[in-house]
């Protein structure tokens, strides 16, 4: 598997090396009820270790024999300095950059740790199971809310926005650095909207941040 490195929308490195990936699951309403999940009291936390990480323009690949592989697009947060028990103003300074990722999910294996109250690496934590976009800069997105999409084979399958968000962006890493410190080049995934659904061999995906991320791939 190639080695991923952290870039910039400009093509030039992120001198981070790249840690773990903390994760959100239901953290948009309309996604948790497509799955018939309930909308959990608190974040539902999970983690991905650094070899789910594969850069998203190069071909995707996934495990081909152990049932449905399902893409969640989701807005990633690039963590620029150490966070332990953080204040919000601390979250939101070590905000270094956006992205885009995919949360690759094996269904058919989640759905069987679900049954047996097993936690979900196995589904969620495999050999490139997080495609990662280039980072726009913080500076280059300041805006009230942020907006992005995910198109297949030119149709629009979701869209989503920091609004919708049970767990806003900057109150969600302040609560993920009080229970495991985030490092520089850790990276943050906030959650999928509605409309996460199988990848299929020979697709392309285009994915859309506001203007400032625009980029394509396609599914082997």
């Amino acid at each position: 598997m190639p080695d991923y490195q952290h870039h910039w929308k400009d093509g030039t490195p992120v001198h981070l090396p790249l840690g773990k990936i903390v994760c959100i699951g239901r953290n948009y309403a309309e996604h948790a009820k497509e799955l018939n999940n309930p909308v959990p009291d608190e974040p539902l936390l999970f983690i991905k270790p650094s070899t789910a990480a594969v850069h998203i323009t190069r071909p995707i690949d996934f495990p081909r024999d152990r049932g449905e592989v399902h893409f969640e697009t989701e807005l990633a947060v690039l963590i620029g300095r150490p966070l332990t028990n953080a204040s919000a103003s601390e979250a939101q300074s070590a905000i270094l950059g956006y992205g885009l990722a995919l949360d690759l999910t094996l269904r058919d294996v989640q759905s069987k740790l679900k049954e047996k109250g097993q936690p979900w690496e196995r589904a969620k934590a495999f050999d490139g199971a997080c495609p990662l976009s280039p980072f726009v800069p913080v500076e280059k997105l300041q805006q009230d809310h942020l907006a992005f999409t995910m198109d297949i084979d030119g149709q629009r399958r979701q869209s989503g926005d920091t609004r919708d968000m049970l767990n806003p962006i900057v109150p969600l890493i302040a609560h993920m650095s009080s229970h495991f410190t985030l490092l520089p080049g850790d990276v943050v995934l906030t959650g999928t909207p509605k409309g996460v659904g199988e990848l299929r061999s020979g697709q392309t995906l285009t994915l859309e941040l506001e203007d400032a991320l625009f980029l394509q791939t396609k599914v082997v």
